[in-house]
This record gives C-alpha cells, structure tokens and sequence, in this order.
C-alpha cells in the first residue's frame, strides 16, 4: 500500500512531523500538499529539535524525496531561510523538489493579511499574518502568481501589475497604507529565481512513477481537519484543503492511489486562533496540560487553547477523511491526574448532541457532556508495547478506540524519536 495520508483530527498541532518520521526509512517519498509556513512541525531526532514551518518534515530522514505540493502556497523567503538552516545543521535538502504550480506568497499577501486582520476588530480570526489566506484568495480569484511565472519575467510582470491594480486601491483607500510598486514585487521575485530553478519540476508526474514503482508516498498535510475550509469551523479555519481529500488535489495523484488515511489526535485537545472550542479548560487542569505539554505554537509562539478530548471530533474526523489508523500523541501528557474526563457529547440548550453539529450557531454554544476514567501515576515515557502501558491507561486508550470509529494503532508517550507503542504497523 504506497499510497499513505497524514491529516490531523482536531485543529492542528497534533504530532503529525513524529508520525511522518515514525515510517522514516520505509517511507521514500513525502509531500505537503497544502498550507503554507502558517503551520510548523516539531521533530525530535536524538539530542536534536527541528522546526519545520514550510517544508515537509521527511526532509529528515536520510533516502527520502521531500515535496512541496501543488496545493500549498509558498513564501520563497522562508523556504530559503529553511533550507539554509538545515544546511547549517547537516542535514542534506538536495533532494527537495517544488511544484512548478505551486503558488507564491508576495510582500502585499502578507501586508493585506496583517492589515485586514486588525481592521476585523473583535471578529478577528487568528491569522498568523504570513499572507496565506490572501495568496490562496488570489489563487481562487486567478490572479495568483506560481512558482513557474518567475522564469519568464514578461508573464510575471503582466502577472503582479493585474494584482496590483486593485489591491493598491484597497491598500491606499481603505486601510491608508503606501502603494506597493510593480517593479519592488518584480525584483523581489526574480532575485529567487535562480535558486528555485534547480528544485522546480512536474511533481504530479513525479509521484505518479514513484507510485507505479511501487514507492511508498506519504502525503503529510498541515493544520488539520477542524481547520478545513470546507469541513471545519468555518470561518475559524485555514484557506485550504486539510483533510484527506486536499491529499489528491494538493498533489496532483488520483484518490484511487491513496490507501490508507491516518489520523493524528491528541491525548486532549489544543487549538490555536478563535473559534469554537467545546472541551476549553481555563482552570488549574488546562494550565497544566499547557505547561506538560509545552503547547506553544511552532511557528508563532502563541500559547494554544487547551481542553479534554472530544470523542464526537474524532468521529467526525474519521468520517470526512475515512481514517483508517489513528496515532494518538502526548498520552504521557495525562499520567498524573486522578481522573480524566472524556467529552462524549454535546449538550445544546438541553438537547443532546452524540455528533458535531452541523449548524455552527450550535457548535458554538455546546457544552460539552463528560463521561470519567480513573488516571495513573506512572511514567509511562519508556513504554514499547502496549502491555507495559498501566492498565488505566490501557483502558484509557480502548475507551477512545470504541468511541472513535477506527483502530488506535500507534501511541506516542513521549516527545523522543522512539517514544511510541505500535500496536498495528501502519503499513500492514
């Protein structure tokens, strides 16, 4: 089964970089098939932290071909600055390929985002500011500059001055900032291009060979299902496809390649931004899942949202995608509390909701409906296999098993490389 997706249950953040690195030298190709450098991954390598905003995190393992995607937007400055930091640190990116559809992340996609944010006032998102909404606005709009356009410098002009036309009125106008001139955009852009050339090619047609060579491709999505634009909490969500369906339209692969989904969920559950958020905690427990489980965002620094796990998301979750595997992260987080609460359902102005709501007015206002699973004491970070796990944790982990509609079957206990329990090899 070559053909493996890797998309997040909650609203990001979840461990995705460990799992994408747990299939490390089986796994020969990886792609981002979405998002931009508003998300990062944590990866833990031995004594070493990487992290990873734009790039694939299979950049790290040694044999395999890392791929940007069709489907993400790229800010050619903070790929560079990536790709340098990597270098510096001795790991080899030489083998990094870029889609030539790919589209680009300009000096007015990020001034608009930051400056259009703070004009929300009250009803603001929580953008990371890095431009990735409006680049995929003009992407849907056709107006959106690709990674091809910068090696022909008459198309890329015509390009960036039709951009131009009208965000300098909004820019001027609306939100009293300078022009951005045609040529300032232009020259940025071009002073890249050299160095992209060697990295841009057909990726679609890439992986398509792998695939037919029997290659395992591992498609590693960012932020996560509840950040979809079509299927989270909109419009608390990311601009792009997050769940495993952008795999195929992110990528350029049909969805009859891809065979197996995994779902990557929290032992509880953070969010970073506004928006709903059934399970918050603001008391005593929430600062300490925060603090255990250093749940500040890789990329901005933010403290996330903390709360317990939500049972309905995962199902949700596993439905949209059609999850065949979860690997649940961070169960260590939890050893240490003397009982665990589980939302198992909503409750909605005295109406119970066993599902996510579909009306958002609803979700909004849910409270969430616990059910309590006694907690353990026990380290269990040099847990390997599931029996050496305590049996309230063994418990623990059934309990959402049943309640999540697909198998658990990997468990991270701690935040080293070979801190996992396998229950089911994710290749079987």
């Amino acid at each position: 089964m070559p053909g493996i997706v890797i998309i997040g249950v909650q609203w990001g953040d979840e461990g995705k970089g460990k799992a994408t690195d747990l299939l490390g030298d089986r796994t020969d190709w990886v792609v981002k098939f979405n998002g931009g450098n508003n998300a990062g991954h944590t990866v833990v390598i031995g004594d070493e932290k990487y992290a990873l905003h734009l790039l694939p995190s299979g950049i790290l393992s040694p044999g395999v071909t890392p791929v940007i995607g069709n489907g993400v937007v790229v800010d050619p400055e903070v790929l560079f600055a990536e790709l340098e930091a990597l270098r510096a640190r001795g790991v080899d990116t030489s083998k990094l390929r870029v889609s030539a559809n790919a589209h680009l992340i300009t000096q007015y996609h990020r001034t608009l985002d930051k400056v259009t944010e703070r004009f929300l006032g009250k009803r603001q998102i929580g953008t990371t500011g890095r431009g990735i909404g409006p680049a995929y606005a003009d992407k849907i709009n056709r107006v959106g500059i690709r990674v091809q356009d910068l090696f022909d410098e008459n198309i890329l002009r015509q390009k960036v001055e039709g951009a131009l036309d009208q965000k300098n009125h909004l820019l001027v106008k609306v939100f009293n900032r300078r022009a951005i001139t045609v040529d300032e955009i232009v020259d940025e852009l071009l002073s890249y291009a050299a160095r992209l050339a060697p990295l841009v090619d057909d990726t679609g047609l890439l992986l398509s060979d792998a695939l037919d060579a029997g290659d395992v491709v591992v498609f590693e999505g960012g932020q996560a299902t509840m950040l979809d634009v079509d299927h989270g909490t909109y419009p608390f969500v990311t601009s792009s496809s997050a769940t495993a369906g952008g795999a195929s339209t992110g990528s350029g692969i049909g969805p009859n390649r891809l065979d197996r989904i995994v779902g990557i969920v929290k032992a509880y559950t953070t969010r970073v931004g506004a928006g709903p958020f059934p399970t918050e905690l603001f008391d005593d427990d929430g600062d300490t899942l925060r603090s255990r489980g250093f749940e500040f965002g890789t990329t901005t620094g933010r403290p996330r949202r903390v709360g317990w796990y939500d049972a309905p998301i995962t199902r949700y979750a596993t439905r949209i995608n059609g999850i065949t595997d979860l690997v649940l992260t961070k169960l260590d987080i939890l050893s240490g509390f003397d009982r665990i609460p589980v939302c198992v359902a909503y409750d909605v102005g005295g109406r119970r909701f066993d599902e996510v709501p579909v009306n958002q007015t609803d979700f909004h206002h849910a409270t969430p409906v616990y059910e309590y699973f006694p907690g353990w004491k026990q380290d269990i970070s040099g847990a390997r296999h599931f029996d050496d796990l305590p049996t309230r944790a063994q418990e623990y982990v059934l309990a959402l098993e049943r309640m999540s509609g697909t198998r658990i079957s990997v468990i991270g206990v701690g935040p080293a490389r070979d801190a996992v329990v396998v229950r089911h090899d994710l290749l079987d």
